[in-house]
């Protein structure tokens, strides 16, 4: 066989044996992140065109990271109590409404307000939406399911910031409503495509099932979240503090930055699903998402050492997406291998607390040191945060093979 029809075969082969409902999951997905406008371009609207300082965008940021935390709960347990259906269609609907009532404030306490109860409601999203996926795919294929939803996010991603930086040039009230409206049809079309699924029956109260069903006493999961959390700090910079960089070290147009960052979600859409498909099984899940902790490092290392020329911000965006896409999927698949169906919620709502942390904590964290000691002593922290967390990684997957070699 050919090359060319073998590279045919394999995507094929990584794409098929995904259930429908899957798709049209991912299909919504990729409508609703297509608008992904306003998170990408705050810290440059609000220092730019509000002229807030770099410490105020940064707790308008942490606000954002803040309200995150009480949506992750929210869907959480709401996902428990009515299904994760209906979160997912509430909150992608409300979540409209508020990114247009968002353009509307100007002052500093507005915006801090509105962008916190926007979060909230916009992050119930996540556990319900990893739920779904759960729910809807095999056990066999659960990564490529998780992939293939990365990659309508990602894909909405690379269209939506591109598109966002044309329209920030000639206003950005129009990343408002775009968005917005986006997020709103999102939701009707899930109501069109997917039926409503009803609540998870609720199972016996036995003493075994709720000892069971404590996240808490999966001490392995716990490091797992604070591992993972310190990886997303450092990897969250890309959409926080590394935007301001190319605007005020590089000089870049709000259009060049929108296509810089559109690389992440076109590399990851052409990239991750036969990525996924090829390693997924040949290793520890662990051991990809210690590797892709490790290219991370590598991504803010160049902006560390090499000079601030544009070439370097696309090697840079190709790097980090690389990192991204050894670390998430193959994380995804780690916290959902170890959870239960009566206590998914559980494990989902934890995982998406130790990421809404740390978007409290990386724009926050790097808006204070920018502002006292600039971006490249930032840079080499961050460097150094990627590197504890693969280190860790790697700890924890040795300490699981022991305690595997033990019961055997």
């Amino acid at each position: 066989m050919n090359p060319v029809k073998q590279t045919i075969r394999l995507y094929q082969n990584a794409y098929t044996g995904l259930a429908p409902a899957t798709w049209w999951l991912s299909l919504v997905l990729l409508i609703n992140r297509s608008g992904t406008m306003v998170i990408p371009f705050m810290t440059v609207y609000l220092t730019v065109h509000l002229h807030f300082t770099i410490a105020q965008a940064g707790l308008v940021m942490a606000c954002f990271g803040s309200g995150a935390i009480v949506g992750a709960l929210l869907g959480g347990w709401l996902s428990d109590k009515i299904g994760f259906y209906h979160v997912q269609f509430w909150s992608l609907f409300s979540n409209g409404l508020l990114f247009i009532l968002l353009g509307q404030m100007h002052t500093f306490p507005q915006i801090c307000a509105c962008v916190f109860v926007m979060s909230s409601v916009g992050d119930a999203f996540r556990p319900a939406n990893s739920i779904a996926i759960a729910a809807y795919s095999a056990p066999e294929n659960r990564t490529r399911s998780y992939a293939l939803n990365r990659l309508a996010v990602n894909l909405g991603w690379s269209v939506g910031p591109a598109i966002g930086g044309i329209l920030a040039s000639f206003s950005y009230q129009l990343l408002f409503w775009v968005d917005g409206f986006t997020c709103i049809i999102a939701a009707v079309l899930m109501r069109i495509l997917l039926p409503p699924v009803a609540a998870p029956a609720k199972i016996a109260k036995t003493v075994m099932v709720q000892k069971e069903s404590k996240v808490w006493h999966d001490h392995t999961y716990l490091w797992f979240l604070v591992l993972g959390m310190i990886n997303a700090i450092c990897l969250f910079q890309f959409s926080s503090i590394v935007p301001l960089y190319l605007k005020d070290v590089l000089h870049m147009e709000e259009w060049a930055i929108g296509l810089n960052m559109s690389i992440n979600g076109i590399m990851i859409a052409v990239v991750e699903m036969v990525m996924v498909y090829r390693l997924d099984g040949t290793k520890p899940n662990l051991v990809f998402v210690a590797r892709g902790a490790m290219i991370v490092c590598t991504a803010y290392m160049l902006l560390c050492f090499l000079p601030p020329f544009w070439a370097v911000a696309a090697f840079f965006m190709v790097t980090i997406t690389m990192g991204e896409m050894f670390c998430l999927p193959f994380m995804n698949s780690f916290w959902i291998a170890r959870s239960k169906d009566h206590n998914r919620g559980q494990y989902a709502a934890l995982y998406t607390i130790s990421y809404s942390v740390a978007n409290i904590v990386s724009p926050t964290a790097g808006a204070f040191v920018v502002q006292h000691l600039g971006f490249r002593p930032w840079w080499a922290i961050t460097a150094l945060g990627c590197l504890v967390s693969c280190g860790g990684f790697m700890w924890l997957q040795k300490k699981l093979v022991r305690q595997n070699m033990a019961v055997s």
